[in-house]
């Protein structure tokens, strides 16, 4: 589910698993581009949620004319924390950009209820892909950068999404806009994500339109040497929906 401290996981959601993937104004690159990476943050909060405390989280990605496959996941130093690992093939040209993701994570989602009425969990085994077993959830991305203001819309469309309150499929969904600016030096971020309808996905339940994140970060590269320095990033969180607030900071490797 990617970073929120980092870049946009708001447009985020996926920082960077989507590195490569954000629109940008440049032509498509003519040779094949790989990555690596990882961020040290202080905690994960993806889309307004609290999702872990301090985690390690590594990005492998490669990208040839527009299109980017990538790699990212999470995992963090309490065993309560959550365990992620994402996969993302995407496309992107001019300001325009489309993608699709697997989400996969340890711990266990209710799926729907049963014949009788009880919740139907899924199971956290990578390689189950039951319609009503599977901790995998795929989400489809569609976006444009302005320049100015990017938005993008992500709708889960299989795997273990949340559910209605008369059990169906929500095909959960989330708009985000993101605004970048530079002030004092800084390089800065207001990002604004939305939950358009009801779902158990979001929030523990969101039972229609909900703002869930209101986010202000700003990035800067720390120091270190004559010829070396470390992207640091930090980032104020709050959440209007479940009255969380959150202020996290990391490190880019």
């Amino acid at each position: 589910m990617k970073t929120t401290i980092n870049k946009n996981k708001g447009v985020i959601t996926v920082a960077l698993l989507l590195s490569g993937l954000v629109p940008s104004a440049t032509m498509a690159q003519d040779k094949v581009e790989a990555s690596v990476g990882v961020d040290l943050v202080s905690g994960y909060i993806w889309r307004g949620q609290d999702l872990g405390g301090v985690s390690i989280q590594p990005s492998l990605g490669i990208a040839y004319k527009g299109f980017t496959l990538g790699a990212w996941g999470s995992v963090g130093f309490e065993s309560a924390d959550t365990k992620e690992f994402d996969l993302t093939f995407g496309y992107s040209i001019g300001g325009f950009s489309v993608s699709v993701t697997d989400y996969w994570f340890n711990s266990q989602v209710a799926t729907g209820v049963d014949d009788d009425g009880e919740t139907v969990y899924s199971t956290n085994k990578y390689f189950k892909y039951g319609s009503h077993s599977t901790a995998h959830v795929f989400e489809a991305q569609v976006g444009y950068d302005f320049g100015l203001l990017s938005v993008n819309w992500y709708t889960n469309f299989a795997g273990a999404d949340g559910v209605k309150e008369n059990g169906k499929r929500a095909y959960s969904s989330y708009l985000a806009l993101s605004a970048p600016f530079r002030l004092g030096g800084l390089d800065w971020t207001v990002d604004l994500g939305m939950v358009p309808w009801e779902t158990t996905f979001y929030n523990g339940y969101t039972s229609g339109f909900c703002v869930s994140d209101v986010s202000l970060g700003a990035s800067k590269d720390i120091k270190i040497t004559d010829s070396f320095s470390v992207p640091a990033f930090a980032k104020v969180s709050v959440n209007p929906r479940t009255e969380g607030a959150y202020f996290t900071f990391g490190l880019n490797f």
